[in-house]
C-alpha cells in the first residue's frame, strides 16, 4: 500500500466511525483527500513508515482497532495513534483470535441467574447488557454478537433517549461489518450458556 493510500484509510475510516451518513463499504475508502494535502501534513512520514510495515488488511484492521478502542472516535488525534496504536491493535488481534471463549466467558457472566428478556429490559432506564458493557464487562464484539442475534439495538434506539446509549449503538452499527463471525457457532454458545444457567 502507498503512504497516501493509508492516509486515505485513515481518514475514510474516520469518517465511518464519526459520520452516520457515510459507509466505508458502501464508499469503498473514498474520500475527498488529495495527495498534495497529505504532502503538507507534518505526520506524512509516519504514514510512510506505516505502509511499508503492513498489508492493505493490517492497515485497514489497525485504524479500526483503534477507532473502536476510541470512546469518541471523532476526537481521537493521529498523535495518540502513532503512540498506542501498534499495543491496541495487538491487543484487538489477540481479542478477535480467542473471541469464542471470550464471548462464553461474558455470555455466563451477563446470563448469570437472569431471563434472557430481563437482559435487554430497557423499561427502567439502562438495560443489564447496556450497563454490562459500561462498566467493562462485556466487549463491544459481545455487544454486536448479540445484536446479530437478538437484533436488540432497534428496540433501545426506540426506547432510550439517551446519548450514552446512542454513542454505543452508533459504534455497534459501525464495527459490525468488520466483525466477520461464524453466527451458527455462536448462536450454540449462546443457547449453551442459557439452558445450563436456567
Amino acid at each position: 500500500m502507498m503512504p497516501f493510500d493509508a492516509y486515505r484509510c485513515y481518514l475514510s475510516l474516520k469518517n465511518h466511525f464519526t459520520k452516520d451518513h457515510y459507509d466505508y463499504h458502501k464508499y469503498r475508502g473514498k474520500t475527498r483527500a488529495t495527495v498534495q494535502a497529505f504532502y503538507k501534513r507534518k505526520d506524512r512520514f509516519w504514514f510512510e513508515k506505516f505502509a511499508r510495515q503492513k498489508n492493505d488488511k493490517e492497515v485497514e484492521e489497525f485504524f479500526v482497532s483503534n477507532f473502536i478502542y476510541s470512546t469518541d472516535p471523532a476526537t481521537m488525534w493521529i498523535g495518540e495513534m502513532i503512540k498506542e496504536g501498534d499495543g491496541r491493535y495487538t491487543e484487538w488481534k489477540k481479542k478477535v483470535q480467542s473471541l469464542s471463549y471470550i464471548f462464553k466467558e461474558e455470555t455466563e457472566s451477563v446470563f448469570n441467574n437472569r431471563k434472557v428478556d430481563d437482559v435487554f429490559n430497557c423499561s427502567k432506564g439502562h438495560p443489564p447488557i447496556l450497563k454490562s458493557y459500561l462498566g467493562g464487562s462485556t466487549s463491544l464484539e459481545s455487544m454486536v454478537i448479540y445484536d446479530i442475534i437478538f437484533e436488540y439495538g432497534k428496540d433501545f434506539d426506540k426506547r432510550l433517549n439517551d446519548p450514552v446509549w446512542e454513542t454505543v449503538s452508533r459504534k455497534i452499527k459501525k464495527y459490525k461489518p468488520f466483525l466477520n463471525i461464524n453466527v451458527p457457532r455462536y448462536k450454540k454458545i449462546l443457547k449453551e450458556v442459557i439452558i445450563h444457567g436456567s
